[in-house]
């Protein structure tokens, strides 16, 4: 089962082939995706990789953590699954009726 890992503190300057080569010594890399502002496109200094079992992200997370890339030492751990159900009268709001 493929396994979703959060690397934090990047260069902002850190591409997605850069990601790929460097979990890849660790085992098969399933998906790489760097994180970039919708508005500038600038990367925001995290993303994530996804690798192909659980023994390969674990091996790549003991090994990748603190390690130094483009001048930055990575935070790698494993990522949290993220809420995705914000409907009606959940955090950000929604069709709230406003009394006055």
């Amino acid at each position: 089962m493929a396994k979703k890992i959060y690397v934090g503190n990047m260069n902002y300057d850190t591409t997605e082939e850069t990601l790929r080569q460097l979990f890849s010594t660790h085992g098969e890399v399933t998906s790489v995706s760097v994180v970039t502002d919708r508005y500038t496109g600038r990367a925001k200094g995290f993303g994530f990789v996804e690798m192909a079992t659980d023994e390969a992200a674990r091996a790549a997370i003991g090994a990748l953590n603190g390690h130094e890339v483009d001048g930055r030492q990575l935070r790698v751990n494993e990522a949290n699954d993220r809420p995705r159900d914000r409907g009606p009268g959940g955090p950000g709001g929604g069709n709230r009726e406003r009394r006055w």
